[in-house]
């Protein structure tokens, strides 16, 4: 196998005419992975994105298979087709919080999409909203209009992926609320094999989506996560400046991440992590 890309958090093998796609334990906030791993990290995530892929079954996605890969890989390593990658990271958004809440207090809007005044941190939309940004190789991405996709990718694709992203993020909410889970956000990524848009990366994980739990939600404050949401905070609250290198993250927090991790793959699947 060629090794061919290193991500923030997955590295990309090529293995004859298919790739083989390994999360690692590494953590990535605000765009810098972290000196620290998260215990397991890795195979939580190709486990739930695994279970995502097969709940969407109906959606083109790019997995081959989930068994056939190097045994060095199992349990965090998945077979897939190579893709041509849409430079749009596709994102939906059902609650006000992050960078969408720091948008709509400067803009009153989010990705061109106006909200209704009066919105509180933590507030669930009045319906979900398709707010994409630039898919930056380095640093930040930045929020970018529907217009601004219409731009680059044309009309009828930029229409397609805002109705496949608010799809996947309707019914993956649907599901997950009776687990008693809010999803308030995720990020997906799309990719085209021949001439079908295909769902790539991973699907509705603890790193690409905001988990809440459901019996806690209360607008007006921050909420209490089961995603690196709850590193991201511990990385703020030491006063780091957000650029590399980041801190070292302390054994107890390791820990905790790990255990938030794990709490999102069981509630939402219903599985026990073993």
């Amino acid at each position: 196998m060629k090794h061919i890309h290193a991500g923030k958090v997955r590295d990309l093998y090529e293995d004859g005419d298919s790739l083989i796609l390994v999360a690692s334990d590494r953590v990535s906030v605000y765009d810098v992975v972290l000196p620290t791993r998260i215990p397991d990290k890795g195979a939580l995530l190709t486990k739930l994105s695994n279970w995502w892929f097969q709940f969407f079954a109906d959606v083109p996605n790019h997995v081959l298979s989930t068994t056939d890969v190097p045994a060095e890989f199992a349990g965090r390593g998945v077979r897939v087709k190579p893709l041509k990658m849409v430079a749009v990271e596709c994102i939906a958004r059902g609650y006000l919080v992050g960078s969408g809440l720091k948008e709509y207090e400067r803009t009153g809007a989010i990705s061109g999409v106006t909200l209704p005044p009066g919105l509180r941190e933590g507030d669930r939309l009045p319906e979900p909203i398709f707010t994409p940004t630039t898919k930056a190789a380095e640093g930040h991405d930045e929020f970018i209009t529907f217009d601004d996709v219409i731009a680059q990718e044309g009309r009828e694709v930029a229409e397609r992926l805002r109705e496949f992203t608010l799809e996947i993020y309707t019914r993956g909410a649907a599901h997950a609320a009776g687990r008693g889970v809010i999803i308030a956000d995720t990020k997906l990524e799309f990719g085209w094999d021949g001439d079908v848009l295909t769902l790539g990366d991973e699907v509705l994980t603890s790193d690409s989506s905001r988990f809440w739990p459901a019996a806690e939600w209360e607008p007006g404050r921050p909420q209490r996560s089961f995603d690196k949401q709850f590193v991201r905070d511990w990385a703020t609250s030491t006063g780091w400046d957000k650029e590399s290198p980041g801190p070292e993250i302390p054994a107890e927090v390791a820990a905790a991440t790990r255990r938030k991790y794990v709490e999102a793959y069981e509630l939402i699947t219903g599985d026990t992590w073993d």
